[in-house]
């Protein structure tokens, strides 16, 4: 039956990008709108999102931040105060020119970030360092007019987190801009089960409008990079823009320093391409939206009490469960919740029951594990789900670490990217001109410029020249 259930899944090392939407498509995650470059996330997707909210959500009102809302529409005056974000976004921009019939006064874009909204709205509320600092977040959509689009990876409206703080001091917002990097981090290595780097953006490559940015990077499963989060740091550039002015505490005018940072539901897509598999989606435990699936084999009343008895004992203890009572084979209920991910499977029938066992199955190895019914489920279930995060993430780990190689020249890296990519790290020497001859090798960019520094060569890997810093290259999703 798991057969006939996933063979509409295509092998991932057969064609990786027909995979990659076979199972957003075979798990119910997403499916295309007929609004073009959009999709309708579906309940399944959009439960990884709230899991993944939920646990942010946390993480972030445990550092002193708190929620608000912005506006959909950013008058076009408020876009030009700042050139240097209104140019790097203008290519994606959505315009509203007409309301209900009337043409507008001043057009109207849909935000494609917050930046000017906040700096509008800080310009009026901060007078005095006592005002300070603002550590503000907010969960919304946002609209930028990509023209590849992808579920997750890549679409015209998709949902994010955007934190916007305004302090007192320049020491200050680049603690708060270290700190939330650190917390993306985490997510990643935590909850996620990515090995993710964290490190510096090239000036050719950092966000527009920052003084610099800092940036969360993983790798997928073949080889391409994906940009999973970033914080960066603007100092003052937004606040001289949007006159965020405040009387500090020698009783002078200054302005204000400035961060933001975000993540997005690309999470979901960065979860399909390192963890799931041909037989569908694999989550982690510590952010699958359910984590135990309990099937009766047959609907006998010693089999639906000894399944409500695992589920109530598992809820109780914080285990999401649910018991699959659906009106289907056993062998399509396994395979559904094998393409769904769900953590660990529970099979309990008659036979088990003659037996005095029943049969766990772990959804990232599929491996079958008989235990006694009068077992304690919940201590087995809490252990297997530990053994499956742990599995993921060494696995993950694993794998990146045989897809990071080292370059010293362009011949190796071309060598590299066209047999097998992956992360290269190699020198350089910090020219905009060697980022943009690099670019010619299937797209690759810098990634980041690592926290972490290895001394590779002390020439840079494209011009030979002298080169003091190590930089982490890779394509791109």
């Amino acid at each position: 039956m798991n057969d006939i259930q996933n063979k509409a899944i295509t092998k991932r090392d057969v064609d990786f990008a027909k995979w990659y939407t076979d199972v957003v498509r075979a798990a119910k995650l997403a499916t295309y709108s007929n609004t073009k470059g959009c999709i309708v996330f579906e309940p399944n997707g959009y439960a990884i999102w709230e899991k993944m909210q939920s646990v942010l959500d946390i993480e972030f009102k445990k550092t002193g931040h708190q929620n608000v809302y912005m506006p959909l529409l950013i008058p076009e005056n408020l876009m030009n105060k700042e050139g240097e974000l209104i140019n790097g976004f203008a290519p994606e921009v959505a315009w509203v020119t007409v309301g209900g019939q009337k043409e507008l006064d001043e057009r109207l874009c849909i935000r494609p970030t917050s930046e000017t909204l906040f700096s509008d709205y800080y310009s009026t509320v901060v007078k005095s360092y006592r005002d300070l600092p603002k550590l503000y977040n907010q969960w919304c959509n946002v609209l930028r007019w990509e023209k590849e689009t992808r579920p997750f990876l890549r679409s015209r409206e998709f949902l994010w987190q955007e934190g916007h703080t305004v302090h007192e001091t320049k020491e200050e917002a680049e603690k708060e801009t270290l700190q939330m990097l650190n917390v993306y981090n985490d997510f990643f290595h935590n909850y996620l089960a990515i090995p993710s780097i964290v490190g510096k953006k090239t000036e050719k490559e950092k966000f527009a409008g920052a003084e610099y940015t800092y940036t969360v990077e993983s790798l997928m499963y073949n080889g391409v990079s994906l940009q999973s989060g970033t914080s960066h740091y603007f100092g003052q550039k937004f606040s001289k823009a949007y006159d965020i002015k405040f009387v500090n505490r020698e009783n002078k005018f200054d302005y204000a320093y400035q961060t933001s940072w975000g993540v997005t539901t690309r999470m979901i897509g960065a979860l399909i391409m390192v963890h799931s598999d041909d037989y569908g989606l694999v989550l982690p435990p510590k952010i699958a939206p359910r984590q135990v699936v309990i099937i009766p084999i047959k609907d006998t009343l010693e089999v639906n009490n000894l399944a409500n008895k695992y589920l109530e004992e598992l809820n109780r203890n914080n285990i999401i469960s649910y018991i699959d009572n659906s009106n289907k084979s056993a062998g399509f209920k396994f395979a559904e919740a094998e393409v769904n991910g769900i953590p660990i499977r529970i099979e309990i029938g008659p036979r088990d029951l003659e037996n005095g066992k029943v049969t766990i199955v772990k959804r990232d190895t599929r491996e079958k594990i008989e235990i006694d019914i009068n077992s304690d489920i919940v201590s087995i279930v809490n252990d297997l789900m530990e053994e499956i995060q742990n599995n993921l993430y060494n696995r993950a780990l694993e794998r990146r670490n045989k897809q990071t190689y080292v370059a010293h020249n362009l011949e190796e890296m071309t060598n590299i990217m066209n047999e097998h990519p992956g992360f290269i790290k190699a020198m350089w020497c910090g020219s905009p001109e060697c980022e943009t001859k690099i670019k010619e090798i299937k797209g690759t960019k810098s990634r980041c410029i690592p926290f972490e520094q290895e001394h590779i060569d002390d020439k840079c890997v494209c011009c030979g020249k002298p080169a003091h810093e190590m930089v982490v290259w890779g394509i791109q999703y």
